[in-house]
């Protein structure tokens, strides 16, 4: 079977400013109907296991552990508000959804990951975001990463050709370039060719010497600004080892089990909040859904 995770958190945004977009003022409930028109396009391609993971709430564990951390400051009120609109609806449309607090919605996505690779019935698992940080659960062509908004599927030969290193360096890839989306900058003058360069010879930060003369000693012999980075990263290790630990996603969030995903239809309670959204057009999908799949 195949296994999809989505990234409910930015499959909202993405259904929001698609929205923006093509009308100037979105209607109200334009994120959770985009999320469900999606949701509904999904099952209607074949998945059967489906878990939707949020940030029911935007800061989570690393807000103490880095005072940069991203919070929910300057979010869209209209995107706040919708989180438990779009939990309670998809939950009502039957999809399992993990609602984050503590943690973050990809790390309830790497937790199914985790989940999913120990069942043998699982052949393939599609975690349906671009986030970068997704990048270190990609395994072979079992586990990939889906953009679904440029179509693309990137399994682990992808992810070296994109960024020149493989899933398990991605955490100490972005502790050193940075990850903006997430608030915490990476390390001075260390840029994506540099972190990459250094990454594919030495896998992670701490296998990387102090001192350059030793790096041009093991083969990199090319790299600007060797003497700069390594004086950069060698004053700066506790730091890098922080971001680091900012972006290593959490694998034992409890999500159940790969059977507790699986969808079997829509609850009494998901025509009433179509109503309420004005979206009632979805009904139609769902019942050629209940068609096909009979």
């Amino acid at each position: 079977m195949q296994v999809h995770l989505v990234d409910g958190t930015y499959e909202m945004y993405r259904q929001h400013y698609g929205q923006a977009v093509r009308h100037r003022d979105p209607p109200p409930f334009a994120a959770t109907v985009g999320v469900l028109s999606s949701t509904l396009q999904l099952l209607t391609e074949g998945a059967t296991h489906i878990g939707v993971a949020t940030d029911h709430v935007i800061e989570s564990f690393r807000n103490d552990l880095y005072d940069g951390y991203k919070t929910s400051e300057g979010m869209e009120p209209v995107l706040l508000e919708q989180i438990p609109i779009v939990e309670k609806a998809l939950r009502a449309l039957g999809v399992t959804v993990w609602a984050m607090e503590k943690y973050e919605a990809d790390d309830a996505l790497a937790s199914a990951v985790a989940v999913a690779c120990e069942d043998r019935r699982v052949h393939q698992v599609r975690i349906l975001t671009p986030d970068k940080d997704l990048g270190q659960c990609v395994s072979g062509r079992r586990v990939v990463q889906v953009d679904r908004r440029n179509n693309l599927v990137l399994d682990e030969n992808e992810i070296r050709k994109k960024f020149g290193i493989g899933p398990e360096s991605i955490a100490d890839y972005l502790a050193l370039v940075g990850d903006s989306a997430d608030g915490f900058p990476g390390l001075s003058g260390w840029g994506a060719k540099s972190a990459s360069t250094v990454l594919a010879k030495y896998i992670s930060l701490d296998q990387i010497p102090d001192d350059h003369e030793q790096w041009k000693l093991d083969g990199l012999t090319t790299l600007r600004g060797a003497e700069k980075l390594a004086k950069t990263l060698r004053e700066n290790r506790e730091q890098a080892a922080l971001f680091r630990t900012l972006a290593t996603l959490v694998q034992d969030v409890p999500v159940g089990s790969v059977d507790s995903w699986k969808w079997t239809g829509a609850t009494s309670e998901f025509a009433d909040l179509l109503k309420e959204f004005g979206a009632t057009h979805l009904l139609d999908r769902l019942e050629r859904l209940k068609t096909l799949s009979q």
